[in-house]
């Protein structure tokens, strides 16, 4: 042991912190029957065209609320807001993620009591919103085609900790090099729980399956 300096290790400390707070956040969102999706993809893969047409199928049968996280700029949030959902947008102040403080800060200004669905699409990024808990009910990640089956390999984390995987734009395989079978093994054997579902944002397709997983969810975590 150094005699002259103390070495703390404050990232331990940190990530535990995170943890507390969002099983918190979780605890809080249960009693209010509102069911939380932490949504996390790349910048450009189809968040905000999905969540879009998601609204559009479910807006008539549940209370939606979209909060829009990203580093600055209002698009996403007035995208979403156009839906005729509530929305928010929330600047993180140069961070390439929210973690469970900020989503704290965030519940509490947009308000979600009345909200069956309520969904935190992260800051584009595979890497930093992989690591912090936002204190959501599941964590879901697109992956859009021209991306490349090879991301499972290349960012293991996301994949790990996604109860759900989106492939998005399967409109646009005629015209990329994508092994449907190579990346589904590749997500489950980083995490053999989860569930794989192929979608276009554009066309619609596959967003039946989509919007039936979202109905099963929100039910389960309300009862």
């Amino acid at each position: 042991m150094n005699d002259k300096f103390r070495v703390l290790e404050i990232k331990q400390n940190v990530y535990k912190k995170n943890e507390i707070t969002a099983d918190g956040i979780r605890e809080r969102l249960k009693r209010q029957k509102t069911f939380m999706i932490n949504l996390m993809a790349s910048p450009g893969a189809g968040k905000t065209t999905t969540l879009m047409r998601t609204i559009e199928k479910l807006k008539n049968e549940m209370q939606i609320g979209v909060m829009e996280a990203d580093i600055d700029a209002t698009v996403d949030a007035e995208k979403i807001a156009a839906t005729g959902a509530k929305a928010i947008q929330l600047h993180t102040g140069g961070m390439c993620h929210m973690d469970a403080e900020m989503t704290v800060q965030a519940l509490n200004e947009f308000g979600t009591e009345e909200l069956d669905l309520l969904v935190l699409e992260n800051v584009g990024n595979l890497v930093c919103p992989a690591e912090f808990d936002t204190g959501a009910s599941t964590n879901v990640a697109i992956l859009s085609v021209p991306e490349g089956d090879d991301k499972p390999l290349k960012y293991p984390l996301i994949f790990e900790v996604c109860d759900l995987i989106l492939i998005n734009k399967i409109d646009t395989k005629a015209v990329f090099d994508f092994d449907d079978n190579a990346v589904i093994k590749r997500i489950l054997n980083r995490n053999p729980k989860a569930k794989v579902l192929f979608i276009s944002a554009k066309t619609g397709q596959g967003f039946d399956a989509w919007i039936s997983w979202i109905r099963s969810a929100v039910k389960e975590w309300q009862n």
